[in-house]
């Protein structure tokens, strides 16, 4: 493997000692002392989030929120940007999904052993939590990006000798436990993280709260700026990811006493996170001089729930060359060179033969049904239509809306062959949307002498890579406006893979209709009661699935194939992580 200076990128010969430097918790060489020099005293972004998808085999992440911390530490790596990111070790993982014959989802743990992929680190710090000192410690991975840029990424630890053992499983499980058990781990994070970052001589410029689970952080910047807010704000951005306001974090004043103690003022707790419960989402508000949505749409919402508060739109991006399979990254690399780190690039994709990318397209989805065969026993027909849907198994994904009415598929299915790909883990105190598993496999049975159906357990980020590149289409059924971004249809775009969804998120921004892919129901805008949207819904998903879909696929092979393209013209070269950390840098990070 070539060593490459961390400043600038270029070949180093680490026999050469005198660029050598010991910070951080990691060795570095240097091509020259300039370079030494000015990586050491470079001030770094914060970025905090308490799931990180950097890999399927370190589960320190549940979905959308973590795997887009994963595509944002990508993408700094590959701008070079100066980010070091910090979350939480979670020792076992979310959950490890296991579904029964009948749909029953089985959880355990997800075991993993961090000193496979990172290296422990000796500084320690101490966060007070319910009166006494719980000891934390870290593990550094660096993530090295496609041009040599590299992003050191924390991961907190409290298995420490001397901890509780109580203590010791703070840092367990991922969104595990009650409400005492989510806020010691929000301590840990948001005050831990703070005291790691300093402890290890970071010098930040910047903190970035990625959803509302870090703000404690910035009780610990209030501390340590004497009480200064403008101070605080000056250093801290907050992007939201939530719609509503009963999915923001809050905790009764009664346990946040019981857990902080007299360590912050409750006229303080009260002042900025609000007067009936402690807020994290109204914390970080409150102390950050720049906020963002994630779309378009998702900024209108929020400055409505949050009248007074300027909130900005900065839309999700995924990382495009970790969400390209390799068939298209070969055709990328052929005809579009550049476009991994200038994913602006795919703009030109119409230059590529339309039967290079047919054949592509047909190598990812004879890998996925492989893949299903190996894993359900499915036993899928290239040739046919195949629709995908994965994501969290929760009620407002709306999974089985496709499934509502099994006659009109029925039907459907004789105007040209389906296929469908479910997958998605419902968290495991979430019983309906535990129940939504049961009801596919409930119709799965009943469908299978007609319509081959799939449900691929575990889903994880190799899980995802495979689905978002051998779909045919990729069907989004959210209820509207629940969908703060989503990102998934983003990762099938790179693969030519054409959305489907109703117009919410991104899609309302990705959307030209019959050109990019089809949207499902009404304008969110459109003013009409529930039962009358969700017919309107109905009505579109049925009557664009047998009278446009499946006509296009299987009788204008070349209108496909366009669509495709376009798919990738004009959403992946705009839907991406480079293009959003830009946005930070320039909107955010040098304000």
């Amino acid at each position: 493997m070539i060593v490459r200076d961390p400043y600038c990128g270029l070949p180093v010969d680490p026999e050469r000692e005198e660029f050598k430097a010991e910070a951080r918790g990691s060795t570095y060489y240097f091509c020259s002392e300039r370079c030494m020099h000015l990586f050491l005293e470079r001030p770094y972004i914060a970025y905090f989030s308490m799931e990180v998808g950097i890999r399927s085999e370190i589960p320190t992440y549940s979905g959308g929120l973590g795997v887009l911390a994963g595509d944002v530490i990508r993408s700094s790596a590959d701008l070079r940007i100066p980010l070091v990111a910090v979350t939480l070790l979670s020792r076992k993982g979310y959950l490890r999904q296991k579904i029964s014959k009948e749909g029953e989802q089985l959880e355990c743990a997800e075991e993993w052993n961090p000193s496979e992929f990172m290296c422990s680190l000796s500084a320690e710090v101490k966060v007070r939590i319910e009166g006494r000192d719980v000891k934390v410690r870290s593990w550094l991975y660096e993530h090295q990006g496609l041009t040599g840029g590299v992003v050191p990424v924390l991961f907190l630890d409290t298995n420490v000798d001397g901890n509780m053992a109580e203590d010791r499983g703070i840092t367990d499980f991922l969104y595990g436990g009650d409400d005492k058990y989510r806020l010691r781990q929000e301590i840990v994070l948001g005050l831990g993280g703070v005291k790691m970052l300093k402890s290890l001589g970071f010098k930040v410029r910047n903190y970035h709260m990625n959803e509302g689970h870090s703000s404690l952080l910035t009780l610990e910047l209030l501390r340590d700026n004497g009480m200064d807010a403008d101070r605080v704000r000056s250093l801290c951005i907050f992007t939201t990811h939530t719609p509503v306001e009963t999915a923001f974090d809050k905790f009764s004043h009664s346990i946040v006493k019981d857990l902080l103690k007299e360590l912050f003022p409750i006229d303080v707790l009260k002042k900025y996170g609000g007067q009936d419960s402690l807020n994290m989402t109204l914390l970080a508000l409150n102390l950050s001089k720049y906020i963002n949505g994630v779309t378009k749409a998702h900024m209108e919402y929020s400055n409505n729930l949050f009248p007074g508060h300027h909130i900005r739109a900065v839309t999700n991006g995924v990382h495009s060359y970790t969400w390209t399979c390799q068939c298209f990254r070969e055709l990328f690399d052929k005809y579009i060179p550049g476009w991994a780190n200038e994913p602006e690039l795919l703009v030109r994709a119409d230059r590529i033969p339309d039967y290079e990318t047919w054949n592509a397209h047909i190598k990812a989805k004879e890998n996925l049904i492989d893949f299903v065969d190996e894993k359900t026993g499915v036993k899928m027909d290239v040739s046919t239509l195949t629709l995908g849907f994965a994501r969290r198994a929760a009620d407002y994904k709306r999974a089985t809306l496709i499934l509502s009415d099994l006659e009109k598929l029925r039907r459907i299915n004789r105007m040209g062959k389906l296929q469908m790909i479910f997958a998605g883990k419902a968290h495991p105190r979430d019983e309906s949307g535990k129940n939504i598993i049961r009801q596919i496999y409930k119709f799965k049975e009943q469908l299978k002498d007609e319509i081959k159906i799939a449900y691929l357990e575990n889903y994880n980020m190799d899980v995802a890579a495979k689905l978002t590149s051998g779909v045919d289409v990729w069907l989004n059924t959210p209820h509207s406006p629940l969908e703060a971004s989503g990102t998934s249809g983003m990762k099938a775009a790179h693969n030519g893979v054409i959305n489907f969804s109703v117009q919410d998120g991104w899609w309302i921004e990705g959307c030209i209709e019959g050109v990019t892919g089809w949207s499902i129901g009404p304008s969110p805008d459109e003013s009409i009661g529930e039962d009358r949207r969700k017919s309107k819904e109905l009505e579109d998903l049925y009557g664009k699935l047998a009278y446009l879909v499946i006509p296009t696929f299987y009788e204008s092979r070349d209108n496909w194939i366009n669509m495709m393209e376009n798919s990738i013209a004009k959403i992946a070269y705009y839907f991406n992580s480079h293009r959003m950390m830009r946005r930070y840098i320039t909107e955010a990070y040098l304000i």
